[in-house]
């Protein structure tokens, strides 16, 4: 855990799920972590419980972003690693999607996380280091049912990642993807409530603890992308 004693992380849907477990965790071994939400009672509330620096951010207000990236740089006193967590889900089949679907998804999932990677980078490149973590699915893999608007999402961000990584490398700039397959988050809710665990399914722990052994890695290598399953979820 020494690598992670001071680390400063700055992670996007850090109230729930995924982003505030991997924050929690983090914090616990000596992290200093920024966490955005949009939901500004939840995530003060939610920052207050795990000693996190909240910062008010909805990533589809893209004129907001550098604003609030400039917030967290100064409230840690850096950023170290960015963990593109915030992400949203749309289900329906071929005949019912709309493309209004399109822009609510890839508004969160690829639009508003690339502006958010852009305004980080800048700080990267200028100290010539720093890692990014994006959050995908394995849907990104191989798609499934009623899942095209989401799935393309997912295949998209795999493929940004991919360019990035080619990009960033030259600058000592790690760029990571983590698929997580099914886990019970708040991500397809609109009233944003959390789903509970089911014992057969992965958790936000189990994602937490992929994302933060990416990072401890030492700088010299990376793990390009990480695809975490249930063992046996169908019995």
């Amino acid at each position: 855990m020494t690598k992670l004693k001071g680390l400063k992380v700055l992670i996007t849907g850090g109230s729930s799920g995924i982003g505030k477990a991997t924050a929690e965790k983090l914090i616990l071994a000596g992290a200093i972590v920024c966490i955005t939400g949009r939901d500004k009672n939840k995530l003060d509330r939610v920052a207050g419980e795990i000693n996190a620096i909240p910062i008010h951010l909805d990533v589809t207000k893209y004129n907001n972003i550098a604003v609030k990236v400039l917030d967290a740089f100064h409230s840690m006193g850096g950023i170290d690693v960015l963990v593109n967590n915030a992400g949203i889900g749309s289900f329906s089949k071929l005949e019912s999607i709309k493309m209004a679907d399109f822009d609510e998804i890839f508004s969160t999932n690829v639009f508003g996380l690339t502006m958010m990677t852009q305004e980080v980078v800048k700080f990267f490149k200028t100290q010539q280091f720093g890692t990014i973590i994006n959050i995908g699915s394995t849907a990104s893999t191989n798609g499934f049912a009623s899942g095209s608007v989401y799935c393309a999402s997912k295949f998209a961000l795999r493929g940004l990642t991919y360019c990035w990584r080619s990009e960033l490398r030259g600058d000592n700039i790690r760029v990571m993807l983590v698929n997580p397959s099914e886990v019970p988050t708040a991500f397809n809710n609109k009233q944003r409530t959390e789903r509970e665990d089911e014992p057969k399914k992965l958790s936000s722990n189990e994602i937490a603890h992929a994302i933060i052994s990416a990072i401890e890695m030492d700088d010299r290598g990376f793990i390009n992308e990480l695809n975490v399953w249930a063992t046996n979820p169908f019995n």
